[in-house]
């Protein structure tokens, strides 16, 4: 087996700092593209929190026994896509705020 232990930041001492090979990529460091630490919000089993920042669209998906509707996501921090579509009953449990003043409830 090939593994790196990596020199962490003492910011970082709750991530095990050795990584499978297969885990590393080379990196060309961008400027721009550096998340200050202060910015990343982890939970208390150090996984990454997301957070929704508005509601672009909606749709209604239709199943064999029943229809769902779903909402676009915007998301902040996300990497690669910035939205996703998700169910719109989940994010009005999680989410109520989101849907305050872009509210799709009367729309078919």
């Amino acid at each position: 087996m090939v593994a790196y232990r990596l020199d962490l930041q003492e910011a970082l001492s709750q991530i095990h700092n050795t990584f499978h090979v297969s885990q590393l990529r080379k990196c060309l460091t961008d400027e721009s593209a550096v998340v200050s630490l202060g910015d990343i919000q982890v939970d208390e089993s150090l996984n990454y929190i997301e957070k929704p920042v508005a509601i672009l669209d909606r749709k209604t998906k239709a199943l064999r026994n029943k229809e769902v509707r779903l909402v676009k996501v915007q998301w902040q921090h996300r990497k690669g896509s910035e939205w996703t579509w998700e169910p719109e009953e989940e994010m009005r449990d999680h989410y109520p705020n989101l849907f305050g003043s872009t509210d799709f409830e009367d729309e078919v």
